[in-house]
Parts: structure tokens; sequence; C-alpha cells
């Protein structure tokens, strides 16, 4: 049994999931399933590029071609290695290409996690990126003492603002409206420099500001601009589209996300920097892992959840969550 996409939108399939012909297969039985913004994009049809759908999981390999995916062993998923897959919203799923692939494809779950904060491995590793990126952006060795501001409240904000503050960074999370700070205050998950909402954040008071909402709007990352200090770092982690730009900014905002470029412009006569992050590495997981493992509550990460379904329940989840915008994550369990 499994989800999939048709253009009514997610579908309920009972069709047995196939063995890719490839020259390595991994079968894995997902064991949890989080549900990530750009599933629901996909479902809208807003999302370009190859299909992610149903990739924030963690599971237990159950036929494997390689002895270094042994069966029994746990995994979680990194959707940027090219494979042959099918989806993670499913009992079971097929996972096929070269050795080497697959086993950068599946990194292995550290022994003594549960589920419910390795479900975060993914979304966890995107977030490492982005502050990877950041520093090389800065040619800074590291974060430590640096002002951040991340524009977004949502997973991804949230993420990136955690793992910043772990790295030395001074953090503030600035939202649009006060219902998502509202929801991570009373879950103690907002960062120690706090939230607020982006038109009371200091103007020219930050190294870096990252817009981590869905999309990079040309409102947003004008707040961005007039956020950053003289000189500083303006982080496009949210969606682009090829053409976009900004009025006024010499930028190929696309161009720069998607090539992970950095570009000295200028903003109403003052010196910025913009930079971009897109994808992850196979460093950036084990970052995620190691930061799961080693923060005693795991950055809070399961503070974040509100709720669970099974995979019966599933279309229609996606079909509210696409609809909704509600707060936290949910999570999907297929047995």
């Amino acid at each position: 049994m499994s989800v999939e996409l048709t253009p009514a939108g997610p579908r309920l399939s009972h069709s047995r999931p196939r063995r890719p012909d490839t020259p390595g297969a991994v079968l894995v039985e997902p064991a949890l399933v989080g549900i990530c913004r750009s599933d629901l994009k996909e479902i809208g049809g807003r999302r370009p590029g190859p299909s992610q759908f149903g990739h924030e999981l963690v599971g237990v390999v159950a036929r494997s071609s390689t002895s270094r995916l042994p069966v029994g062993a746990r995994v979680c998923l990194d959707p940027n290695v090219p494979l042959s897959r099918g989806t993670g919203f499913a009992r079971w799923m097929w996972a096929g290409g070269e050795a080497g692939a697959l086993e950068r494809a599946l990194p292995l779950a550290p022994a003594g996690l549960g589920e419910r904060r390795l479900v975060f491995a993914e979304p966890l590793a995107c977030a490492a990126h982005c502050l990877t990126m950041t520093r090389r952006h800065l040619g800074a060795s590291d974060l430590r003492g640096i002002r951040m501001c991340v524009l977004g409240a949502g997973m991804a904000g949230v993420l990136i603002a955690r793992l910043a503050e772990t790295a030395g960074a001074r953090v503030l999370l600035a939202n649009r409206g006060p219902g998502r700070l509202d929801f991570l205050a009373a879950r103690d998950a907002l960062p120690g420099g706090g939230g607020a909402l982006l038109t009371e954040a200091p103007a020219g008071a930050h190294d870096v500001v990252v817009v981590a909402t869905s999309y990079v709007t040309p409102e947003l990352l004008e707040h961005a601009l007039g956020l950053v200090r003289r000189g500083g770092l303006a982080m496009l982690y949210g969606g682009t589209a090829a053409g976009d730009r900004l009025p006024g900014l010499d930028c190929d905002l696309d161009r720069v996300r998607r090539a992970e470029l950095v570009q000295a412009a200028s903003w109403r006569s003052t010196p910025v920097l913009v930079g971009g992050s897109y994808g992850t590495t196979t460093g950036d997981f084990a970052y995620a892992l190691r930061a799961l493992s080693d923060s005693p509550d795991g950055l809070g990460v399961e503070r974040l959840i509100t709720a669970e379904v099974s995979l019966p329940e599933l279309p229609a989840t996606l079909r509210r969550l696409a609809e909704e915008r509600l707060f936290g994550k949910v999570l999907m369990r297929p047995r």
C-alpha cells in the first residue's frame, strides 16, 4: 500500500511495489515519515524539478544488495542522491542504483535514538547545509558571535535557528504574523534570541539574514535586505523560480540559490552579499545526526510534532494540509 500523486491529488494505491531494474536495490520498510512543505508544493503543482514526494523518513532495511546496508539496519533518506525509488509514503519502498549511491542515499541511523527524533534527520540536514554555505559565503570558519536573523518561523526556519544557536550564533527568529511564534513559545522551541514580528526586527543589525520561507518573495527579500548590516549576507534558502529578480537588486536570484553562489550587490546604495543554499550533502546528514544525538533533547524537535496519522488517513491529511496553514510537524506511521 502507498500514497501516489495523481492529477486529482493524493490517492491510496494497493499495488505492490516492484524492484527497480537497477544493478543494486534496497527494500526499506518505512517506520515513520514526516510531511514536508515540499510534499504539499508537489500536490499543488508548485514545485519544479524531480519529485521528492515522501522523503522525510526513518525505516528498516528488509532486503539489500549491499553489505553496507544490512537487513535490519535503520536508515534515513537523502532525496538529493539520484536513485530509482518509490515514495516513503508507503508500507514498502524500493530504492535502486549503484551500491555507492544507495549507501549515500540511505545514511545509517545511530543506535539509541527514537524514531520521532530520527524522522527530523533530512530537514535538519538541509538546515545544516544552509549553515555550511553561510560560513562559506562569509569566508568564516564558524558562526560564533554571528548575529543572525531567520525569516520564517515554519519548520525550516526553526531548525536553522536552533542549529545555528548550537554553533554559537546569536539568533532572532522573525515571522510575518504572531501565530507561529506563539506556537513555538508555548513549546519552548524559540532560539535564545527569541522571536519577533517581521516589522519589529531591528533594521541593519544582522550579519546574516536567512530567508527560510516557502518562497523567496520580493516583499520578504526587501525585508531581508533591510535587516542585514552594511556588507552583510542575505541568504536565499526558500524556493525560487527561473528568472526571479528583485527590482533594484542586480542579481539572478534563482541562479544564486541553485548554484549556491555568493554575489556582491548593492541595495539602495548599501553594499550587501546575496548567497544561496540548495540541497544537502553526505556530510550534512552526519552533522544532523550528531546534533540529534549530542543535544540532550535533540534540539527539541519532538516538541514540534503535533499529530500522527495512519497510511489510510494520509490522502485526506495531505489535502487538508495543502489547503490550511497549520503549525508543527505531522507524521505518518505506515503500520
